[in-house]
């Protein structure tokens, strides 16, 4: 081969190396999770690592929040509503082992049974019995009609598991979805690599390493040597005009059902005073938090609602900014020199910024708060689950979830008997305007009882590779999807 032909080869090949398309990927989180069954834990970084990637459920959210068939390909609704009869596709779990309705019974009946320790038990109550018809089909029959049964079967909680590899699936997760977990490396990493046996429409990538990447400085560090080829939910806003600026990248600023909210735990004094809440809320100065701890990422909220719904109501009048009214109100309530508080953060950035700041503000009207930092496992130990705590700050991410001020047993310990008749009233009506009413309803009740301070929507700003397609912008369910990721050339 002569000397030109040698160097027109060589060409060709580096021409089809570079075409080649890039299958796999790395995208990095702030939250690890704790463990990996989202339907034993009420952490969302479960979800957004394997929310439609390993796992599925029935139904499924799409990127703009709208209910899909997943498992279930098509369902009939009784005429009274109280029956739901759902058709399954053929599917195959990650172990080999056959997916059908009794595998669905398995897992809605473990949901909602006695000793469940699912987060959102509440989704299931409707269900009064799971009937397997035949492998491939299975009936739902309910206690009283449930209008958002197809929304509830959608959330993460309620995916679909099997009894087989149920003993092991907080470290070894196996699920029906396009992608299988290969191994987690705790405190940096989870792979996941394509299941070749997948159902559905296979996915465009063949590996996704999640890297787990908590401090914001090492986040815009990591991104900008792009050591990794997105971060979903980047963590220091104030470096996003630098990338905007750079060729080499993308930013998706996006919603989120995400309220974030400075939560008071009702049971105990002295919150469990509307005078004391009320006070709280309205020393609280959410635009300077929103501009202090989220560089004006967010919008504010004056209840538990997200502003993107149609049904949501702009209530931040009934507790906007007033040092002076606070004070006044924690006079009236026995409070006149303030009082000392525990205020327990989480890990992300909004909490641990923006706890600095209320701390600050709340200092102002009299009030001493002591900042504990907890990591996520300690959060849903001391905060979530034991109740042991004064003020705390967390986006609550699930997809329209103001039913859970109906719970007297939930962290904040509310549950209003007003509140929760307004909910039964809710689930057992299926006409829009009067569904509108009683949501409408819920978010004043909530709003004029100062149950929580509402602070601002959170805001999702995702950093990629600008040759990335695919990547969900907004967030209707705390998940990172990549089915319909790839990469263009």
């Amino acid at each position: 081969m002569t000397f030109s032909r040698l160097i027109v080869a060589a060409f060709a090949l580096s021409a089809s190396a570079a075409a080649a398309q890039q299958t796999d990927l790395t995208i990095a989180l702030q939250l690890e999770p704790p463990h990996l069954d989202p339907t034993s834990a009420a952490a969302g970084a479960i979800d957004s690592v394997l929310y439609a990637n390993v796992f599925e459920g029935l139904t499924r959210f799409d990127q703009t929040g709208a209910v899909q068939p997943a498992l279930a390909q098509s369902w009939e609704i009784s005429d009274d509503g109280l029956t739901y009869t759902f058709t399954l596709a053929e599917a195959t779990f990650h172990d080999g082992t056959s997916f059908d309705a009794e595998d669905v019974k398995f897992s809605l009946d473990r949901a909602r049974a006695d000793d469940s320790v699912n987060a959102q038990k509440p989704l299931f109550e409707a269900i009064e019995t799971v009937e397997v018809v035949d492998a491939r089909t299975v009936r739902l029959t309910l206690s009283k009609p449930e209008g958002n049964l197809l929304f509830n079967l959608a959330w993460g909680d309620a995916v679909i598991v099997a009894p087989e590899s149920i003993e092991t699936i907080k470290s070894a997760p196996v699920g029906t979805g396009p992608f299988r977990f290969a191994d987690w490396r705790q405190g940096d990493s989870i792979t996941l690599t394509a299941f070749d046996d997948y159902w559905g429409k296979a996915p465009a990538l063949t590996e996704a390493t999640f890297k787990f990447i908590s401090d914001p400085t090492a986040a815009f560090a990591a991104v900008m040597a792009q050591d990794v080829d997105a971060f979903a939910g980047f963590p220091a806003p104030e470096n996003l005009p630098i990338f905007e600026a750079d060729p080499r990248f993308q930013v998706l600023v996006g919603s989120t059902e995400g309220e974030t909210i400075l939560a008071m735990n009702n049971g105990e004094a002295p919150f469990d005073n509307p005078k004391v809440r009320a006070a709280v809320a309205h020393a609280i100065d959410r635009q300077a938090v929103i501009d202090g701890a989220m560089y004006g990422y967010g919008t504010p909220i004056g209840t538990h609602f997200a502003p993107h719904n149609p049904d949501y109501l702009d209530l931040t009048n009934l507790s906007a900014f007033d040092p002076e009214q606070a004070k006044a109100l924690l006079a009236e309530a026995g409070y006149p020199d303030g009082f000392e508080t525990t205020l327990k953060l989480p890990p992300p950035s909004y909490a641990r910024r923006g706890g600095e700041i209320i701390a600050s503000q709340l200092r102002a009207v009299g009030i001493e708060t002591q900042i504990t930092n907890l990591e996520w496992a300690q959060w849903l130990e001391e905060v979530f689950r034991g109740k042991d705590f004064g003020l705390t700050i967390v986006s609550h991410t699930e997809p329209m979830d103001i039913s859970i001020y109906a719970r007297p047993d939930y962290y904040f310990q509310y549950g209003a008997p007003e509140l929760v008749a307004v909910f039964d009233a809710l689930g057992a009506t299926s006409d829009p305007a009067e569904r509108t009413t009683l949501l409408q309803d819920a978010q004043r009740m909530i709003a004029e009882d100062h149950v929580n301070a509402y602070l601002f929507q959170l805001a999702f700003p995702t950093v990629a590779d600008a040759r990335l397609e695919g990547l969900w912008q907004n967030q209707p369910t705390q998940a990172t999807d990549l089915t319909a990721v790839r990469w263009t050339q």
